[in-house]
Parts: C-alpha cells; structure tokens; sequence
C-alpha cells in the first residue's frame, strides 16, 4: 500500500504547554499511514524559516518520503489552541502562510510522482482543489477531506471537488443524523464514489449511494485520561482507507458492505488510539516565534 499526502502542512502551537508540534490534516495522514504499515510520502510547500525545517525534519524522522517537496520564502503556517480537559480548542491560525499562498501546481514530474500511489489525500486547507483533476487522471485513487465549515459544503463547492474524488470525508459531530445522511447524500450526487462522515461520539455513517453502513465510535473508558483530541479525525480517516486498501480497494474493485464496516471499525480504532498521543504524533518543540495578537 502506497499513500501521499498532497497539500497542507502546519506548526500546532498549543500555548498551554509552551510547544509546537507537527501537523497539518495532509501530514497526518501520510504519518498515520506510514505507522499502519503503509509506504508513505508527503508532497507539498514548507516556508522557509526555522518552524518549516522542523516541519520537515519530523516528518522525514517519520519514515515519510519529503524528497519531492520544496521550501519556499515565507513563513510557515500556525495554528494556535489549548487543551481543556482533554479537548483541544483552536483559537487561530496565521492563514496557513506560504503553504497555502503559494502552494504546489502538479507538473509533469510531480504527476508521474504521484501516480506511483495508491491513494492521494488532500483537503480544504491545501489550496489543492485545482489540481484534483490531474490526481483523478493518474488513475490513482483520490481522498479529500471536506473539514467541517459551511463554506465548504456549498453546492459551487461540492461541485469542484466530488466529480474528482473516491473519497470525501466530512466532519459531522454538529449534525444530527438526518441532517448527516442528507450531506452524505449529496455528495454522492455531486459525483464522489464514496462519501464518510464522522460524527465524534455519536460515531461515523459511510455510503456509496447504494449501500450505507453506520457504526458506534470505540469510547474513552471514563477511568481513562485522554491526553488530546489532535489529529483524531485524520486517524480515523488513515485507518479506514488504509483497511480498504488492504482490501483491495481501488476504482476497478469498490468496497463492498463488509469491507466499508470493517473500514469503519479500523477508522474507530485508530481515532481511540490517537488519544492518547500529543499533538498529532508527538515530536514536540518548544515554542518559537511569538504569536501575532490576531491570531488568539
């Protein structure tokens, strides 16, 4: 199994503790994936200043391939969050600095890169939308995840990105099920094959249009200190895709039934697991630069 994550990298900042840890929804996954056994790599723009060269050198200590990213003058994006009892809460971002201004376009040699992999992932942080089409022509599988902001539910939205993608992920804990399957539904309609929800405690819904398949999410046991949230979505996303490409995923070999629940049932697992690392995989630094006041 081989996996790239294409777009956004990101210095969490978490000012409770005075660190900076590695992430970005397109790193996580690479990361996530490369430690669920997978080959892993992951291909986007790195700013050119101290926190972009830690970025980097984290990533690559993970055993994930950055040999085709590139650094650009700029500062590199961060976002700033505490964590209250156990929850993580965002209190802003830069704009995601030089990453998502000046982002990678797929030439020729990047496509040739990319179509090495069995699956693509990207998301609505990475500026990425674009180039979806040139992913999708690769014949490599295409995952996108959808994040949880209205304005990225618009039909115009949806639009640009379903027809491209294998997989849309949206992040649905503020929906009720009703609400969920009809989201779910649309983007089916709109031209994604398979469209996942996932809906914190309340568990996570999955659908290819014909067949729909619900499961309970793997509860933190009340005796048990979770350390984090960070990153549980993206785990949850690797280990469903990462039980389907062991399975035999691909646009020739859609999942059926029993492999979309045995999917769900893996996402489940790592999303519990991620809670009880910091950040989204460790590697914390001390924090760097200080924090514009706008972005708390």
């Amino acid at each position: 199994m081989r996996v790239l994550g294409f777009g956004d990298n990101i210095v969490d900042r978490f000012l409770d503790r005075g660190l900076d840890y590695p992430g970005g929804n397109c790193v996580n996954v690479a990361v996530f994936a490369r430690q669920l056994g997978a080959e892993a790599a992951y291909l986007g723009v790195f700013g050119e200043d101290a926190a972009g060269h830690s970025l980097h050198e984290a990533i690559a200590a993970e055993g994930v391939d950055v040999s085709h990213s590139v650094f650009r003058e700029g500062e590199s994006g961060i976002s700033t969050l505490r964590v209250e009892h156990g929850e993580r809460t965002f209190l802003g971002w830069n704009g995601g600095g030089v990453t998502v201004r000046n982002p990678l376009e797929l030439d020729a040699r990047l496509l040739e890169f990319a179509g090495g992999f069995d699956l693509v992932h990207s998301s609505v942080y990475s500026r990425s939308e674009g180039e979806l089409p040139k992913l999708a022509a690769t014949g490599s599988l295409v995952s996108f995840d959808l994040s949880s902001e209205d304005e990225f539910r618009t039909p115009g939205y949806l639009d640009r990105i379903c027809p491209h993608a294998d997989l849309v992920l949206l992040s649905c804990s503020h929906l009720d099920g009703e609400e969920t399957r009809a989201l779910l539904a649309d983007a089916i309609a709109r031209g994604a094959s398979v469209a996942l929800a996932t809906r914190g405690t309340d568990g996570a819904i999955v659908t290819d249009g014909t067949v729909t398949v619900e499961a309970s999410a793997h509860l933190v046991d009340d005796s048990t200190t979770i350390v984090d949230t960070m990153g549980c979505g993206d785990a949850f996303l690797t280990g469903f895709v990462v039980s389907l490409l062991a399975a035999g995923w691909s646009r020739a070999a859609p999942p059926s039934r029993d492999q979309l629940a045995s999917a769900l049932w893996a996402g489940a697992d790592a999303a519990h697991a991620q809670c009880f690392v910091e950040g989204a995989f460790g590697r914390a630094r001390p924090s760097g630069e200080p924090v514009a006041a706008s972005m708390w």
